[in-house]
């Protein structure tokens, strides 16, 4: 261990305490003054005893410790260096003078009176660092009234760091948790004042400048019943982020945020199975088109922790392919990073990425998603999601990769607008190439992201920031939602277990009104009385509310519990193919009208609605 200058101070503390103790157990047995004899073996004997108890002590482990963060374990390690300490002397002092003058109830004095003299000191600082007043601070720096709702360790953690760090500016008051057998107690010295539905009663009660939420673990109901208490409170609200976007799960002060709508929707931590992810991805030479878009973009970082041998992105826009490029060797500098602007339509540029970094497996993120924006524009939603799906998925199979997978979306069932339909062929274009390759195509379908450049919560966001109003085109429309990171591990779980041909479903729980979306994010803000919602009405290709499974699809479990399977629809290769090369033709000539036909020949179910 190394010897820094700050350790030096508790090293000749300790060297002290040992000389202390050491001395009181001869005194103990011996009347002052000692006896000559006694004296010269004393005097003898204590350089030994010191030398030895401070090497055992320092290799002991006991100076990888902090005082301030004296705990349990540093008591442990004081019982097991002392003892052994001891011990040690022993033997020596055995050869050296057979312990002559030296009395057998010394020996057993010294260990006691050496824990109380190395432990003591610590403990009184701990506490006198934990619960000191600083007679500095004046009334424009006093700190900051925290309620905390959970007593359960993650609030232990919270409190304890908050103690330790005053110059945080928190000072906790109180808990607040639904557990009974905790009420009247104590933790870390702050009262547990009663259950969460207190809530009121308690601010009224005492002063609370800032109300923090130490439950990660909480699920969607429970997060949204806690909210609405606190929304009944004008007093400012903080939570941590979820256990699963918790580095060790332990938490701090600096873990605290404001409420997003991510806590209030996410659900609770899904656990993968990341062994087979990991195995599917490590050493492997992995491809990720549309890398740049908010799918694409975490679906590479999460691969990047994997360690693969290169990860290879595909992305149109040359910005969003800057900053993901940026943001992946800043924080994979050891990453193996090719990033290539490319169209994935463009089947010279497909074939010669392919043949040069010869990818074994590919996810298919690319794809455009404006439902609105593309309803004016079938041509264009055609030539990049249905005939640069085929492009890219004849070159995958040209190149032998072994892994295909494309991310689709519940739009593609029973599609009602432009975007659904030309991701419902893709679904079919990669279902069909299963059936005729040794490369394994594996679709995904899910809703909503929150947080994707699509979604609604940033353009609510902006709305709010303005001042709104906050536009909902229907007050019953509703929509499947799920977290960028949710989203992207079920992909690579999804990924790993797929054998070839499937479409996994990922369980998106409760579809949520967009309605109450809106009012969460403008409760959220505190801008109730400022911000409005109007409804505009369902826009072109829009529907009320959007399904995860076609009504001929059986639906089928896998062996993870949020990942199902659609059981799919057989098709023809050789008529489908040719119904393709008549969609290019159309699209080589513009031929808007005879796209949207095309499309529906391929997707009968395709409904065009006229809103």
């Amino acid at each position: 261990m190394h010897l820094s200058y700050h350790r030096i101070p508790i090293i000749i503390h300790d060297i002290c305490m040992v000389a202390i103790a050491w001395t009181l157990a001869i005194i103990l047995r011996y009347d002052l003054p000692l006896e000559p004899d006694v004296a010269t073996v004393f005097w003898q004997v204590l350089p030994i005893a010191i030398v030895i108890q401070g090497l055992v002590l320092w290799y002991g482990g006991l100076y990888k410790g902090v005082w301030r963060f004296a705990s349990l374990p540093d008591l442990v390690t004081i019982l097991r260096t002392s003892i052994i300490g001891t011990f040690i002397v022993v033997l020596v002092l055995v050869f050296f003078n057979r312990l002559e003058f030296i009395p057998r109830s010394s020996l057993l004095f010294y260990p006691f009176l050496l824990i109380f003299l190395l432990g003591m000191p610590r403990l009184l600082y701990r506490l006198w660092y934990e619960h000191s007043f600083d007679f500095l601070l004046t009334d424009n720096t006093k700190p900051q009234q925290i309620l905390v709702l959970g007593a359960g360790s993650s609030g232990d953690m919270l409190v304890r760091d908050m103690l330790r760090n005053r110059g945080s500016g928190y000072m906790p008051v109180g808990f607040l948790d639904d557990r009974k057998h905790l009420h009247n107690s104590k933790i870390q010295g702050v009262p547990v004042l009663g259950t969460i539905d207190k809530l009121s009663e308690v601010i009224e009660s005492i002063e609370v400048d800032i109300i923090i939420i130490a439950m990660p673990s909480a699920n969607d109901e429970q997060m949204r019943r806690i909210i609405e208490l606190c929304e009944q409170c004008s007093v400012p609200v903080r939570t941590l982020p979820k256990l699963d976007r918790v580095i060790n799960q332990s938490v701090n002060i600096n873990d605290l945020h404001a409420v997003k709508i991510d806590d209030l929707l996410g659900r609770a931590k899904i656990e993968l199975d990341w062994q087979i992810i990991v195995a599917g991805l490590h050493e492997k030479i992995v491809m990720v088109t549309g890398g740049g878009g908010s799918i694409g973009s975490e679906l590479c970082r999460q691969i990047a922790k994997l360690t693969p041998t290169a990860l290879v992105i595909v992305e149109q826009c040359e910005f969003n392919l800057y900053k993901v490029e940026m943001k992946l060797r800043q924080e994979f500098p050891d990453l193996v990073l090719y990033a290539c602007l490319g169209n994935i339509a463009d089947a010279v540029a497909m074939q010669y990425i392919l043949q040069r970094y010869k990818p074994d497996i590919v996810f298919h993120a690319a794809a455009y998603k404006h439902v609105p924006m593309l309803q004016s524009q079938a041509r264009e939603a055609a030539c990049n999601n249905i005939l640069g799906t085929q492009t890219l998925a004849k070159a995958v199979v040209n190149q032998g990769c072994k892994s295909f997978v494309m991310i689709s979306t519940d739009k593609a069932v029973n599609p009602t607008n432009i975007m659904g339909a030309t991701k419902r062929i893709a679904e079919i274009i990669c279902q069909t190439m299963n059936n005729h390759s040794k490369t394994h195509f594996i679709t995904v379908r899910f809703g909503n992201v929150l947080g994707s450049a699509g979604s609604v919560v940033p353009l609510f966001n902006k709305q709010i920031a303005t001042g709104g109003p906050v536009t909902v085109t229907h007050p019953e429309i509703s929509r499947y939602f799920m977290t960028i990171p949710e989203a992207c591990q079920l992909i690579l779980q999804a990924g790993s277990m797929g054998q070839g041909g499937e479409i996994f479903v990922l369980d998106m729980g409760k579809p949520v009104k967009i309605k109450y979306l809106a009012e969460q994010m403008i409760c959220l803000s505190g801008k109730q009385r400022e911000v409005k919602i109007i409804y505009t009405g369902l826009r072109p290709g829009e529907k009320l509310y959007e399904e995860l499974f076609h009504p001929d699809e059986k639906l089928g479990k896998t062996t993870h519990a949020k990942i199902l399977l659609a059981e799919h629809r057989s098709n023809n290769l050789q008529q489908l193919t040719s119904t393709l090369e008549q969609l290019a033709t159309a699209c080589d000539n513009y031929a808007e009208n005879d796209i949207i036909k095309i499309m529906q020949h391929i997707v009968p179910e395709w409904q065009q609605t006229e809103n």
